[in-house]
């Protein structure tokens, strides 16, 4: 499980997969100067409803991974992810789209945030 940081007031776990997919998608936005919001799922840990954050070229994110070994990335899916984050209701977690064979290339497809998401109080 890897985290996604954003600012001082965003942390949560994604799988290290779901992460490296997000960097790609969210870093192709970010180097176009494009703006987005990012939505997913959090955990029944933090009170299992939804987070809503606006990611920006000028905001503070961080992929932080756990596993020493880079994820396999799907082009699929990565399609798929960047197509969410061009609609009006930006980036949303979408489940991995399958091969010819009918299964995901990963193993599991966990796509909701399993950390917690803290608010600052600034």
């Amino acid at each position: 499980m890897g985290k996604f940081l954003c600012g001082s007031h965003i942390e949560v776990e994604f799988d290290d997969r779901v992460l490296a997919h997000l960097q790609v998608v969210l870093g192709a936005k970010l180097r176009r100067g494009e703006s987005t919001l990012f939505s997913w799922r959090d955990s029944a840990d933090s009170g299992d409803g939804r987070t809503t954050t606006w990611v920006h070229p000028l905001s503070d994110i961080t992929f932080k991974y756990y596993g020493h070994r880079k994820p396999t990335l799907n082009p699929d899916w990565i399609d798929a992810l960047m197509l969410e984050a061009n609609k009006p209701g930006g980036l949303q977690l979408v489940e991995e789209p399958q091969t010819e064979q009918g299964v995901p290339i990963a193993h599991h497809n966990p796509i909701s945030g399993s950390g917690r998401t803290t608010t600052s109080t600034d």
